[in-house]
């Protein structure tokens, strides 16, 4: 099987390296041509939560050539069109695009590439880029080598292909199917929303989302406002790692302090995660806040559902952006006290 990452960044980087470890033929593609060079002259070296390195073959994507029979798509989908349309040509009709991108964009996605050639997937540990070769896990080895992605076909059917991929994925970390992929996306859409979208909107670390009080309440109420939305449109969440997240709606306020305790307890392995909304933001580059917390405002709109807090993030978020300048966390925090009273 002809493997290739499309998108080698902090994620790609590791998925890359412990499948190119496991004597897979497999290529790591990015625009970043400091890290693609880096990548061949020393190979991939991870660090954080472990210490790793494997060598592998990495190339920019002007430099694809044959046939893929598997891609891990792990770009932005702020470039999804583009990015897809030039993949076209290096695929044939047994070619699967395993989505491993944040938010739900698998429809988009298929009407690219061709839905019977999608597969959905959910990456379940977290990474930062450090520099040109190097990828710092971040979430506990060995949580991440237990579960590290979740993956389903489109239909839920559990068929051969899932499998097949399943095994060159466990090269990774431990790996799950799903027999419902939309519950599985929005799952992780959910934790997102509430940590990606604070690291970001506030400058910091999981973990100070989680030991401050004001940030933690607002990952409560971005974790039920997602859930109120996803219910109004018919979605059925999917439990992640045996951990029923509709749970965390809030039905009266006296839920709140119980709400705050559980995501401190499931969130506590992911303490050193910085959201790549931020770290794109350290880098002065656009985000994905439109494909994460930008969802539950646009779903919510015809279904006539408040979704203060998710659009609070967004709206800082992208005053980030136009400014260029970071987030400050003790500036930022007074407006998610604001709404928390």
């Amino acid at each position: 099987m002809r493997i290739a990452v499309l998108g080698a960044g902090s994620l790609g980087t590791i998925a890359g390296a412990y499948i190119a470890a496991g004597g897979q033929d497999i290529e790591l593609i990015d625009v970043y041509q400091a890290h693609v060079d880096a990548l061949n002259e020393t190979g991939a070296k991870i660090t954080g939560t472990t210490d790793f390195h494997a060598e592998v073959k990495a190339i920019t994507p002007e430099n694809m050539s044959g046939v893929y029979d598997l891609v891990l798509l792990l770009t932005k989908q702020l470039y999804n069109h583009s990015i897809l349309q030039d993949l076209l040509p290096f695929l044939n009709d047994q070619s699967t695009v395993l989505s491993l991108q944040n938010g739900i964009p698998e429809e988009q996605v298929a009407s690219i590439v061709g839905r019977e050639r999608v597969v959905a997937g959910s990456v379940e540990f977290g990474a930062t880029f450090i520099k040109p070769g190097v990828s710092e896990l971040t979430t506990e080895f060995n949580r991440f080598k237990e579960y590290a992605f979740q993956i389903g076909e489109l239909t839920g059917e559990v068929t051969e292909r899932i499998e097949q991929i399943k095994k060159i994925l466990d090269l990774v970390g431990g790996t799950h199917i799903s027999t419902n992929l939309v519950g599985t996306k929005w799952s992780k859409l959910l934790i997102n929303n509430a940590f990606s979208g604070l690291s970001a909107s506030l400058n910091t670390e999981f973990g100070g989302v989680l030991d401050h009080e004001i940030s933690i309440e607002s990952a409560v109420h971005i974790a039920d406002e997602t859930i109120k939305v996803a219910h109004a449109n018919g979605v059925e969440f999917a439990d992640m790692g045996g951990f029923d997240i509709a749970s965390l709606e809030v039905k009266s306020g006296k839920d709140i302090p119980e709400r705050i305790q559980t995501l401190r307890d499931i969130m506590k392995s992911s303490r050193l995660l910085k959201a790549s909304m931020l770290q794109d933001l350290e880098k002065n580059r656009k985000t994905e806040i439109d494909y994460i917390n930008g969802v539950i405002p646009r779903l919510a709109l015809e279904k006539g559902i408040p979704t203060p807090y998710n659009d609070l993030v967004v709206s800082l978020v992208k005053q980030a952006e136009e400014t260029k300048e970071l987030p400050i966390f003790d500036s930022n925090i007074k407006f998610f006290e604001v709404l928390n009273n």
